[in-house]
């Protein structure tokens, strides 16, 4: 099995949010999975997370994290949501 990772700005995230999800701001973490669904891609592709190394890099400061422990955190809340796990709320 296997994931596309995305490492990007705001601007590039902010219109993944609004072209796939109908949310016009950037996030922290996208996750898109191609193991369902109309995207079924053949083989063991899981799917793609994009991070925003804009947010993370707040967040870090945030949470007294370095940079690349964030985006590590965020690359992992992703795959997890290709795995099904989802936040209350999400409708899933």
């Amino acid at each position: 099995m296997y994931i596309g990772v995305l490492l990007a700005g705001n601007k590039k995230i902010q219109a993944l949010n609004k072209k796939y999800l109908g949310r016009d701001y950037p996030t922290d973490v996208l996750a898109f999975n191609y193991a369902e669904g109309e995207k079924k891609k053949p083989g063991n592709y899981l799917g793609d997370v994009a991070v925003s190394v804009e947010k993370a890099k707040e967040q870090a400061q945030k949470y007294g994290n370095t940079p690349e422990k964030e985006i590590a955190e965020l690359v992992a809340h992703g795959v997890l949501h290709l795995l099904g796990v989802h936040h209350k709320g999400d409708g899933k």
